[in-house]
C-alpha cells in the first residue's frame, strides 16, 4: 500500500528534536558528538557524471566540513530512477548513515505511474539543494516564434512536442496548458535532455518541454516561450512569462528539484543524528563556498534554493496528485 505523508503529525520535521532527545535519557549534545563516526553513504539513482552527480559533489564539498565526515556516492541508474530507490529502501540500513539524493519531480512521478515495492511514506526528503523550473521552447529557426503561433498552428494539426521522458514535470506542465487552452498535443519522449533540445532545434518536433537549466545551456540555438513556474532568470530564458501569469492558471511550479532523502525510521529512531544532518544541511547554504562550488559545476546561481522537509513534502504531494490526474496521458507512449 502507498500513501502520502501528513508531515504535521511529525513534530520533529518542523520543531526539532528537543522532546525526543530528552526521552532518550542523555543530553543531545553528548550523543551527537559521536555522530557521525564514519562516512555517509548516498544512493544516487541516476548515472555518474549527470546533473545530480554534479550537484551532489558541489553541495557535499562544503557540507562535509559542517558535518565532519565524507560522503560516499553510489550510482544506480535504471528505470527512471526506480532501481536506486528500490535498492535504497530494501538494502540500506535506516541509521542516518545512508541517504538518497534524487530529483523529486520526475522520480516521485514514478510512484504515481506505478507504485514501488515499498511504502512511499517510509522515506521523505529533508533538504532541497536546488530547483530548476521546466519550460516550453522552440528551435531558433522554428516558424513558431510565439505562443500565439503555437495556438494558431494547433487549430489545423496536432503538434508534436519533445520531452525527456513521459513521466516528467515538464510533460505535466504541457498537459495542463493543453487542458486550459483546449488543445491536444502529441508528446514524444526523446531520451534525455540533449535529445529533447536537439528535437526542437532540428525540427524533429514542433517544440519541446524540458527543465530550464538545460535550455539555458543550449544558448542561442533555442528560444523559450513559456515557463512552467517563475522565471527568476529573466533574459536567460528570453524573458518568457510564467504559465500562471500568462493564462490565469494556478499550477504548482513544475520543477526539477534535487534533494536529499532519508528513511523515516532513521529520523525517528535517531532524532539526534537527524537533527545534526538537517541542521548542518541548512548551515551549508550560509557558506559562500557553496555558491562557488555550484557555479564551478555549471549550476545556475538563481536555482540554488533551500527547502526544508515540510516544503519538500508539499512538492512531493503535488507531484503525486498531478501524476494521478494525468496518468493515462503520461503512460500512453
Amino acid at each position: 500500500m502507498t500513501r502520502t505523508s501528513d508531515f504535521n503529525r511529525r513534530g520533529f520535521l518542523k520543531t526539532g528534536m528537543a522532546a525526543s532527545s530528552m526521552a532518550l535519557g542523555l543530553p543531545a549534545i553528548a550523543r551527537a558528538q559521536s555522530y557521525p563516526e564514519g562516512n555517509i553513504n548516498v544512493v544516487i539513482p541516476t548515472a555518474e557524471g549527470g546533473g545530480a552527480d554534479r550537484n551532489f559533489r558541489a553541495f557535499t564539498s562544503v557540507w562535509k566540513d559542517k558535518l565532519g565526515t565524507e560522503f560516499e556516492p553510489s550510482f544506480f541508474p535504471g528505470a527512471s530512477g526506480r532501481v536506486g530507490y528500490e535498492l535504497y529502501m530494501g538494502k540500506s540500513e535506516p541509521d542516518c548513515y545512508n541517504l538518497i539524493f534524487g530529483n523529486m519531480g520526475p522520480e516521485v512521478l514514478n510512484w504515481a505511474m506505478q507504485p514501488p515495492g515499498f511504502d512511499i511514506d517510509d522515506y521523505f526528503y529533508f533538504g532541497q539543494v536546488d530547483k530548476d523550473p521546466c519550460c516550453l521552447f522552440v528551435g531558433a529557426e522554428s516558424p513558431l516564434q510565439t505562443m500565439d503561433d503555437i495556438i494558431a498552428a494547433s487549430e489545423s494539426r496536432k503538434l508534436t512536442v519533445g520531452t525527456s521522458r513521459m513521466a516528467h514535470p515538464a510533460s505535466i506542465g504541457l498537459l495542463a496548458l493543453g487542458e486550459e487552452l483546449g488543445i491536444e498535443f502529441n508528446l514524444i519522449p526523446l531520451q534525455g535532455g540533449k535529445g529533447t533540445v536537439a528535437g526542437a532545434v532540428t525540427g524533429e518536433v514542433d517544440f519541446s518541454v524540458l527543465t530550464s537549466g538545460s535550455v539555458i545551456a543550449a544558448g542561442d540555438s533555442v528560444k523559450t516561450l513559456l515557463v512552467f513556474g517563475n522565471n527568476i532568470v529573466g533574459e536567460a530564458l528570453d524573458n518568457a512569462p510564467g504559465i500562471n501569469d500568462a493564462y490565469g492558471m494556478n499550477l504548482p511550479e513544475m520543477l526539477s528539484a534535487r534533494a536529499f532523502g532519508i528513511h523515516r525510521k532513521a529520523a525517528e529512531d535517531f532524532p539526534d543524528r537527524y537533527e545534526m544532518l538537517s541542521r548542518t544541511f541548512r548551515e551549508t547554504f550560509d557558506d559562500p563556498r557553496l555558491m562557488e562550488a555550484y557555479l564551478a559545476n555549471k549550476g545556475q546561481p538563481e536555482y540554488l534554493v533551500y527547502a526544508d522537509a515540510e516544503e519538500c513534502a508539499a512538492f512531493m504531494k503535488s507531484m503525486l496528485e498531478l501524476g494521478a490526474r494525468y496518468k493515462t496521458l503520461l503512460s500512453g507512449a
